[in-house]
């Protein structure tokens, strides 16, 4: 039927009526953590230009946890600052790692916080590059080697998901060998399937110390023009056997993780990345939008293109406004 029989604004007309036929929600245990956690007692660093993310030793991580799991966030995703790095990134896979120091201590204290590890190399290594360097190139066969142990590590320090974020080629065969070797066959593997060589992890660099001393990360993270690419990179590690893939970052390329929705039934989740933060924190100090509805409005967006999870720096700051009520 045709106006004016059909009247779409007929359910607009009060915050109620919108409520009851709202397509897409979100709530709580949507919301992943990512925190930085790095050596020492009682260290609380400001990053900069992600304002309210610190660098935290492992006491003061212990109690943002606690805080964001009294918000209802379910699971966290840990990236370590190691005390020393090298060429190839070995503290990432030492039994006292900060990463592994982390977990332990976070199970012991909150045992239903979901431990999600990112296992890569940029924050251990001295050059900065994802693996091991031949010449000024990655090796990809030489860092899956290394993977595997760093993840095998982490998932016996406590990490309940193992989430690599490298961009190699094999990785989560590797990493699936290796764990299941390991007697760690539980453990599920969240794959960074789409991870594009972008410009919004600028601010993710100061955060994790791991701007690349050299070069670029070009020659393994995707190319961000290629949307046919990401549905190869996601079937190779749904067939090497990852348990949920990763689209990052998030914005920007919904329209790739509304293709994997449509494509597979595992879970999906996408990454509302550094840049994506900092860009909504910059405009709102400004005075130039209304930080909590765009924040809200862009978790709305990357939920109704299909994602499962959201990491997001902002989590406890949505988790706590749904707390109170939000609808809008």
């Amino acid at each position: 039927m045709a106006f004016p029989e059909t009247r779409l604004r007929r359910f607009r007309r009060t915050p109620a009526l919108r409520r009851l036929v709202r397509e897409t929600r979100l709530a709580a245990d949507h919301f992943v953590l990512p925190l930085f956690v790095r050596p020492g007692q009682g260290v609380a660093i400001p990053v900069g230009s992600m304002p309210g993310v610190f660098q935290q030793s492992v006491d003061r991580l212990v109690e943002t946890c606690r805080e964001a799991h009294g918000e209802g966030i379910l699971a966290v995703l840990l990236f370590g600052l190691p005390e020393q790095k090298d060429a190839i990134g070995s503290s990432s896979w030492s039994d006292d790692g900060i990463v592994q120091r982390a977990c332990r201590a976070l199970k012991a204290a909150l045992p239903d916080l979901v431990l999600i590890a990112d296992v890569c190399f940029c924050e251990y290594t001295d050059h900065g590059h994802c693996g091991v360097l031949k010449g000024e190139t990655v090796d990809n066969d030489a860092t899956l080697v290394n993977l595997a142990k760093q993840s095998v590590s982490l998932a016996q320090a406590g990490a309940d998901v193992i989430a690599p974020s490298d961009m190699m080629d094999g990785r989560v065969g590797a990493i699936r060998a290796a764990l299941d070797g390991a007697g760690l066959a539980d453990t599920p593997i969240l794959s960074y399937a789409v991870k594009l060589a972008s410009g919004f992890y600028g601010p993710f660099r100061e955060a994790a110390e791991s701007a690349p001393a050299f070069g670029d990360r070009r020659g393994y993270q995707m190319d961000p023009a290629n949307g046919r690419e990401a549905m190869r990179e996601a079937e190779l590690d749904v067939q090497e056997g990852a348990d949920m893939l990763m689209v990052k970052p998030a914005l920007p390329y919904l329209d790739i993780l509304a293709s994997l929705r449509r494509r597979y039934d595992l879970p999906l989740a996408a990454y509302q990345v550094s840049g994506e933060y900092a860009m909504l924190k910059a405009a709102a100090e400004r005075g130039w939008i209304d930080h909590d509805r765009v924040m809200m409005e862009t978790l709305i967006a990357i939920r109704r293109a299909g994602a499962d999870l959201i990491c997001t720096y902002s989590a406890v700051d949505a988790a706590r406004l749904l707390a109170k009520g939000w609808t809008e």
